[in-house]
């Protein structure tokens, strides 16, 4: 079940305090507008009442997902030993457990498990087509903001890859980056106990291994 909790919070910008709703859990299953707000980044945006201004406050947030079997940690830091207790017996019963760093990586690993989908391939496919963008000279690595998973549709993946208020589209075969993945599997193992950290320098690291750099 989804948990709240109310706080005084300093504003950055007037600096008075003022209380805020902060979430500890989200339950998809029992509060789907709360799984909408997580999506929308509503959940994290607060107004000051003195000043009015708006900003957004990254809390540590656990979220669950029964139907579709993961639960996610929202936190910069390592996990405590108060989630690695229950992950075994999470684990056991077919859930996949990550930790995300952002809320950015948050909301589009709720998109990538919703879909179905495996996010290490997700993250070989991101990798992929930065490399096809540098390779076809579309731009240069410093114009890269963000590449970003927009869906999977009829066993191909959508990948943008944002230079500034720009995008450009990559389609990648499931199947394609299932084959690539067969190939090193050991090379792209995950213990899902460990809430692991499954994004763009997961992968990096996985690539420097690979070539005996780690």
């Amino acid at each position: 079940m989804s948990a709240s909790r109310d706080l005084q919070y300093k504003c950055p910008y007037c600096g008075q305090e003022f209380t805020i709703t902060v979430y500890d859990t989200v339950t998809a299953s029992k509060d789907p507008d709360l799984r909408d707000r997580v999506l929308s980044g509503d959940l994290f945006q607060h107004t000051c009442d003195h000043c009015h201004k708006e900003f957004m406050i990254q809390n540590p947030l656990l979220y669950s997902d029964k139907e579709h079997k993961f639960v996610l940690y929202l936190n910069q830091n390592d996990i405590g030993t108060n989630l690695t207790e229950f992950a075994k017996p999470l684990v056991s019963q077919g859930y996949r457990l990550r930790r995300c760093a952002t809320i950015q990586e948050l909301v589009e690993k709720i998109e990538v498990f919703e879909d179905g989908m495996n996010d290490a391939a997700v993250e070989l496919a991101k990798y992929d087509s930065f490399i096809e963008f540098l390779e076809n000279k579309k731009g240069k690595a410093e114009d890269v903001t963000s590449v970003a998973y927009e869906h999977t549709k009829d066993d191909v993946m959508k990948i943008i890859v944002h230079t500034g208020d720009r995008g450009m589209s990559f389609l990648i075969p499931v199947n394609m980056i299932e084959e690539e993945l067969k190939t090193e599997e050991d090379l792209y193992k995950i213990n899902d106990e460990d809430f692991p950290l499954i994004n763009q320098d997961w992968i990096i690291s996985v690539f420097k291994q690979s070539d005996g750099q780690a």
